[in-house]
C-alpha cells in the first residue's frame, strides 16, 4: 500500500506577493501583476509588458555572499523554500537530512548570465567570461541551492518539463515519498526570464501579446485573448509522508492523492488538438487517486491566454469528462500573474490547497468577451463555495501533459 502525502508548508514568490499571505490576499482581491517591463529598454520589442516581481532582495533571505553567488531563478526558490520550511515547522536538527529531498525545477536556468557572459566575450574574450558562469546558468542549480542552503541531503532533482515543470517536480517529489524513498520533500518551481533574450526568443514564437493595456494583456479563455504574458517568480512546497508529519505535530493544509503525465508525441509547441494528451493526464491523475471523475468539480487550468492552449485545453476538459465537463468551474491563475513557465504549476498547486482550505475558487480575472469554442465555465465571478478535489493542469511545450489531483484533508 502506497503512503499518503500531505503538505505542510508553502513558500511564494510572485508578481503580486512576496509571501503566500501576500499573493492570497493578492487573488482574493483580483489584483493583477501586469506593467510595462522595467528591467530592460523595450522600445524595439513588440511585447512591452511582463508580470515581474517587485521589491524583492535576495539579501532579505540568505546572507549577502550566498545572495550574490546566485541568480535571480535560484535566489527566488531559496526565498520560497525558506518561507515553506519555517511554515512547516520542520526542525532539520531532529530529522535525518538524507530522509529530507529536493525536487525543484527550472525550465530555463539563467538567461541573464547567458547574456552577460555572451557578451563579456565577443567584447573582450573567453577570458573574461566568469568562472562561475555555468553553475549559476543551469537550471540545476535552484534544486541544488535550496539544499546547500537548508542541508537536505535525501533525492535532489531537477525536473524539466517547459511550463509542466513545477507540477512535474511536486509529482515526482509526491511519487519518492509514496514510494519511501524520503519522509519529506522540498519541491516546486522557479523562473526568471524576463530578459532581452527572454522576451526576443517567446517574442519571434508569437506566443506573447502584443498587447499595451494591463487590463487586456492575460485574458484566458478570453475571444480577445492574444498571446500569453511573461511572469516570474518561485513557489515551493513541503510534501511529507502523513504518519510522518502526524509524529511532529505538523499543520495540514491538504493531501495530494493523484499525479498524472502524458506527451501529445504531437508539436514542440502546439498542443494536440483534439485534446487527448491532457485528457489522459487528467484521467491518470482521478484514477490515481481512485476518485470518480464525477467527483472533480473545479479545475486550475494551464489556461495561457494563447488561442490554441485555451481551445485546446478546452477539448481536452471535455474528452476527459463528457457531460460532466459544463458542471466543472475552471479558473486560470495566469489571469493575474500571467504565466511563470517552470515555476507555474507550483504557484497554481499553492491557490488550489487555499481554495480547498477557504472554499474559494478565484475569478478568471479579465475574462469579458466568450468565445464559442471556450464554451465551459471559466468563473466570470468568484465562487465560495466547499469542494474536496482540485484539479492542477500544467501542458509544456515538447507536449508534455502534467496533472496533479489535491484533496481536502481528512484523517
Amino acid at each position: 500500500m502506497s503512503r499518503r502525502v500531505v503538505v505542510t508548508g508553502m513558500g511564494a514568490i510572485t508578481p503580486i506577493g512576496l509571501s503566500v499571505d501576500e499573493f492570497w490576499d493578492g487573488v482574493k482581491k483580483g489584483q493583477t501583476g501586469f506593467g510595462v517591463i522595467t528591467k530592460f529598454d523595450v522600445t524595439d520589442y513588440k511585447c512591452k509588458l511582463a508580470a515581474e516581481v517587485k521589491g524583492f532582495d535576495g539579501k532579505n533571505y540568505m546572507d549577502f555572499k550566498a545572495a550574490k553567488r546566485m541568480e535571480l531563478f535560484c535566489q527566488y526558490a531559496v526565498a520560497a523554500a525558506k518561507e515553506a520550511m519555517e511554515d512547516s515547522g520542520l526542525d532539520m536538527e531532529k530529522e535525518d537530512p538524507f530522509r529530507v529531498g529536493v525536487s525543484v525545477g527550472s525550465g530555463i536556468g539563467s538567461l541573464q548570465s547567458m547574456e552577460g557572459n555572451h557578451s563579456r566575450l565577443v567584447e573582450k574574450g573567453p577570458s573574461r567570461v566568469e568562472p562561475l558562469m555555468v553553475p549559476r546558468m543551469i537550471s540545476n542549480m535552484a534544486a541544488g541551492n535550496v539544499s546547500i542552503q537548508f542541508g537536505l541531503r535525501g533525492k535532489s532533482v531537477n525536473v524539466v518539463t517547459a511550463c509542466a515543470t513545477g507540477t512535474n517536480s511536486i509529482g515526482e517529489a509526491y511519487r519518492t515519498i509514496q514510494y519511501g524513498d524520503a519522509d519529506v520533500m522540498v519541491a516546486g518551481g522557479t523562473e526568471s526570464s524576463i530578459t532581452p533574450i527572454g522576451i526576443a526568443g517567446f517574442s519571434a514564437l508569437t506566443a506573447l501579446t502584443t498587447s499595451e493595456d494591463p487590463a487586456r494583456c492575460s485574458i484566458p479563455f478570453d475571444k480577445e485573448r492574444s498571446g500569453f504574458v511573461m511572469g516570474e517568480g518561485a513557489a515551493i512546497v513541503v510534501l511529507e509522508e502523513l504518519e510522518h508529519a502526524k509524529a511532529r505535530g505538523a499543520k495540514i493544509y491538504a493531501e495530494v492523492v493523484g499525479y498524472g503525465c502524458s506527451s501529445d508525441a504531437y508539436h514542440i509547441t502546439s498542443p494536440i488538438e483534439d485534446g487527448s494528451g491532457a485528457a489522459k493526464a487528467m484521467e491518470y491523475a482521478v484514477a490515481d487517486a481512485g476518485a470518480d471523475m464525477n467527483e472533480i468539480t473545479y479545475i486550475n487550468a494551464h489556461g495561457t491566454s494563447t488561442h490554441h492552449n485555451d481551445l485546446f485545453e478546452t477539448r481536452a476538459i471535455k474528452l476527459a469528462f463528457g457531460e460532466h465537463a459544463k458542471n466543472i468551474r475552471i479558473n486560470s491563475t495566469k489571469s493575474m500573474i500571467g504565466h511563470l513557465l517552470g515555476a507555474a504549476g507550483a504557484v497554481e498547486f499553492i491557490t488550489c490547497v487555499k481554495e480547498l482550505q477557504e472554499g474559494y475558487i478565484h475569478s478568471t480575472v479579465g475574462y469579458k468577451v466568450p468565445d464559442e469554442e471556450c464554451d465551459l465555465d471559466y468563473c466570470i465571478s468568484p465562487v465560495e463555495e466547499e469542494f474536496t478535489y482540485a484539479l492542477s493542469n500544467s501542458l509544456g511545450f515538447g507536449g508534455h501533459n502534467a496533472s496533479l489531483l489535491i484533496k481536502k484533508f481528512v484523517d
